[in-house]
């Protein structure tokens, strides 16, 4: 089995206005091109309607090879509160957005021996923790900053989304 080390979590709130469907996209567009996760997908989509407004809940999860032995997963998730549509004017136009409270969540793990070369017996394991500790200390440091990095960055390039987009 792949030992999994949560390296990164970090969250950011906003209250106001917003464009889902833009913040959505960015996010999305952002980890698969920046990061280069292709294989990120929406495990969980729960939507509660209560009148005009609309909770939602999503998590996104993905994970990327670093190399042979170290992956890189990914999960996010959503939860905004009391969604609703509003009209605001940008420049003279009216523009559709929604109000309400957005809460995203950024979590980042590093994934060691993913492809459990190593789990096929007590001596591959006890051999595992010597690798690690002795071999390539300096590697899995590596690996941790490039997950912490690019979850920091993820987290950076949204929020100053968010600011840009309720400031219109």
């Amino acid at each position: 089995m792949a030992e999994k080390e949560q390296i990164f979590s970090s969250s950011i709130k906003h209250v106001g206005n917003f464009d889902f469907k833009d913040f959505y996209q960015f996010c999305y567009d952002w980890i698969t091109e920046q990061i280069g996760m292709s294989n990120l997908a929406e495990k969980e989509y729960n939507e509660k309607i209560s009148g005009d407004a609309k909770d939602l809940d999503i998590l996104w999860e993905g994970s990327i090879k670093l190399s042979d032995y170290f992956k890189f997963g990914m999960k996010v998730t959503f939860k905004i509160l009391g969604m609703k549509k509003v009209e605001v004017e940008q420049g003279g136009v009216k523009k559709t957005m929604n109000n309400g409270l957005l809460k995203m969540t950024v979590k980042g793990t590093l994934i060691r021996d993913y492809e459990g070369k190593f789990e096929s017996g007590p001596r591959l394991k006890f051999l595992r923790s010597i690798y690690e500790k002795w071999v390539i200390p300096s590697r899995v440091e590596q690996m941790e900053d490039i997950v912490a990095e690019n979850c920091d960055e993820f987290i950076s390039q949204a929020k100053a989304f968010l600011d840009l987009e309720g400031r219109k």
